[in-house]
């Protein structure tokens, strides 16, 4: 089917404990936002819908080791990555909780109308126990070696590593996360959701309705899955943070989050119905709705299979019709994750490149791992901005605006409609729309920037500069098809490049909100005599030294991270220390590892001119005295850090920070608020002493 009457899209809710990086926004919500916005620009009804998912274990570990309450944390995180998303250009029609009293109703409602109709199963069974803490451990609380891929840390209901979804029992050796004990098996009941059963349904529907029209990473692993068997997985946990569940002889017990955090989807879709005077259940009942769910990888089979059962359960619900999953993004050569600190957050990204959201939309998009995994590099992050966005796309609006301007004073000359441009323009419209259509964004991206390139060709073959003077007729020609090219390109880049497409608008002075999708292709966009707007330049180059700094943040955040996993693995700080008055031989980034620690104390300090962040540091370092550039300007003042002794990373290859050469690099620790610290001995030592 494919005329449908309105689209219900998600995105995956993310967790509320922690900021989001942007791995996460190149899985599912970048991709989720450019249909959407496709979608719109074809002036289809459409609501799309996300929120912050508050009821996960990972919650209340977050609590547990901040020692504050599982309501101060999501109450953080939730606000930080909503403002993240906002920022970014992510257009959810709502952003929801599933700590809202109306998610609580409706999860507890889906729950009874199962319970009512006998679909679950109650079993009693052993679970694990923690003695010490004298709890009942949810599957997150448990850790142990996987049985699938052999990774020491895989969690309870899932390996981090290999993805493959768990059940405690299944795990090797399993320890509870908050004791650190072996957890021992005691009766618990709980109602089970038998998935077994809906087997040829799923097969019906799944394996022989989508073997076609879904990715085959998202097909593959769900049908893996099928065909492996299934089994009844528990619907509730005992805990007490999350939906109570709503029936008799179930204190101490909660909806275990992945049967109640897709229906925050549903909650989302109603409030957001509430505040807009519209019917909810049209886009979730509706069998000519389409339900398609933009998730990573790690959520495949929530959403491809146990959701969607639930939903045939309820028997009044459409089931999804595509689950677009991309595959992982990763950064700099490893696999991306908060919590070691390799990653590049959004929220500071948006802090570093507050002007250059478009541009981190633009690569991500580029890059995009929709049937593999794919990789983040800066190096090629600063090459597709440079070379792609501000030689190309940014180039092309630059030239054409400022020759009309100088020749036409800002006004659209006078021509004639070409066809053959309107019948390119139009091509590629449907180019974009077909690899839209199917998902495939990284090829509608290219065909958008192929436009830009014709006008860039255009413009080189025909030298409007070389004939003003002698046939400015013929100027006008070009710069007329030129400006109408940059019409068309304000309309189709919008899914991308959202902000982009405001500037265009603005740049060309019209009102882009009044056309549509099918207006791409018309050559009288900008009627003759029409007066520009104000030009600007679209993009700015990224300079080396800025991916320098970049590479040099994420270098230091890695290394003190791996510094403090050590010292807690031995439970005690660095505690041996040698003076010695040599230091090792110069290292590259590639055998960072190999870095050569060194205690030196903070002789002056300075700020860098024309750099906010910046500090400019003389470091005693025992054998001899350096000077390092070191972006914490924005956490200490100069005059208060002199004196102090600083963790040095001595061997690190020079490099040169806003024309200063910087010898070497201070490790900082990163606190749950942002702030750096430094990362310096217990008591004074001498410079130039090797921490070990």
């Amino acid at each position: 089917m494919t005329n449908w009457k309105r689209y219900t899209i998600t995105a995956a809710l993310p967790y509320a404990n922690g900021s989001k990086h942007i791995g996460h926004l190149a899985g599912a919500y970048l991709p989720a936002d450019t249909y959407v916005r496709y979608l719109r620009a074809q002036k289809r009804d459409v609501v799309f819908v996300c929120g912050s998912d508050e009821h996960g274990t990972a919650i209340t570990i977050q609590a547990l080791q901040e020692n504050t309450t599982p309501r101060a944390i999501i109450d953080k995180y939730h606000v930080l990555i909503k403002n993240s998303f906002e920022k970014l250009g992510i257009s959810f029609d709502i952003y929801h909780r599933t700590s809202e009293p109306l998610h609580h109703e409706t999860a507890q409602e889906f729950f009874l109308d199962f319970y009512n109709k006998g679909l679950f199963k109650e079993v009693t069974s052993e679970q694990y126990f923690d003695e010490e803490k004298k709890v009942f451990l949810a599957d997150r609380y448990i850790v142990g070696t996987c049985p699938n891929c052999a990774y020491e840390n895989a969690f309870g209901d899932q390996c981090e590593k290999c993805g493959r979804a768990l059940s405690p029992n299944e795990l090797i050796n399993p320890r509870s996360t908050l004791s650190g004990a072996a957890p021992v098996l005691r009766p618990t009941k709980h109602w089970y959701l038998p998935l077994n059963e809906y087997e040829p349904w799923l097969k019906e529907w799944l394996i022989e309705g989508h073997a076609k029209d879904w990715k085959q990473n998202v097909y593959g692993q769900s049908k893996s899955w099928i065909d492996a068997g299934l089994q009844p997985r528990a619907m509730t946990r005992d805990g007490e943070w999350g939906v109570k569940v709503p029936v008799k002889d179930a204190e101490g017990k909660v909806l275990y989050v992945w049967f109640d955090a897709p229906i925050g989807y549903i909650s989302a879709t109603k409030q957001w119905a509430l505040d807009n005077n519209k019917d909810w259940e049209l886009y979730w009942k509706d069998k000519d709705s389409r339900l398609v769910h933009f998730v990573g990888k790690d959520n495949i089979v929530f959403h491809c299979i146990i959701f969607p059962v639930m939903l045939h359960m309820h028997g009044d619900y459409i089931v999804p019709d595509n689950v677009p999953a991309n595959e992982f993004l990763n950064l700099e050569g490893d696999k991306m994750s908060t919590s070691r600190k390799w990653s590049v957050e959004m929220h500071e990204y948006l802090e570093t490149f507050p002007d250059k959201v478009d541009e981190l939309r633009y690569v991500l998009t580029s890059i995009a791992p929709e049937t593999k995994d794919s990789e983040f590099l800066w190096k090629d992050y600063q090459t597709r901005v440079n070379s792609e966005l501000v030689a190309i796309f940014g180039n092309l609006v630059n030239r054409v605006l400022v020759l009309t301007d100088k020749y036409f004073e800002g006004k659209v000359p006078q021509a004639g409609e070409c066809s053959d441009l309107k019948t390119y323009v139009t091509a590629q419209r449907d180019k974009i729309s077909d690899a839209l259509e199917h998902f495939k964004f990284r090829d509608g991206l290219a065909e958008m920037m192929n436009i830009a390139r014709h006008g860039n060709k255009l413009l080189t073959e025909k030298e409007p500069w070389k004939t003003f003077k002698t046939d400015p007729e013929a100027t006008g020609i070009v710069l007329y098809d030129c400006l109408q090219i940059i019409a068309n390109l304000a309309i189709v880049c919008e899914p991308f490049l959202p902000f982009t497409s405001q500037k265009l608008f603005a740049m060309l002075n019209i009102n882009g909100t009044k056309l549509s999708w099918q207006d791409a292709g018309r050559q009288d966009l900008l009627k003759p005599g029409h007066q520009l707007g104000k030009a600007s330049l679209l993009y700015q180059k990224i300079e080396d030294e800025t991916i320098e700094i970049e590479l040099q943040k994420l270098k230091s955040k890695a290394v003190v991270v791996s510094s403090i996993k050590q010292e807690t693995n031995s439970k005690k700080q660095i505690t041996k220390v040698e003076a010695t008055t040599e230091a090792k031989g110069e290292i590259q980034y590639d055998d960072f590892m190999k870095i050569d620690l060194r205690v030196g104390t903070i002789l002056t300090a300075e700020k860098v001119e024309k750099a906010d962040k910046l500090l400019k540091l003389t470091i005693d370092l025992g054998f001899e005295t350096r000077t390092v550039v070191s972006g914490i300007a924005e956490f200490f003042k100069p005059e208060d850090i002199i004196g102090t002794q600083v963790s040095v990373v001595a061997n690190l290859a020079p490099r040169k920070l806003r024309g200063i050469e910087s010898k070497g690099m201070i490790l900082m620790s990163e606190d749950s608020e942002g702030k750096l610290h430094f990362v310096s001995p217990k008591v004074v030592t001498d410079n130039g002493s090797t921490i070990k």
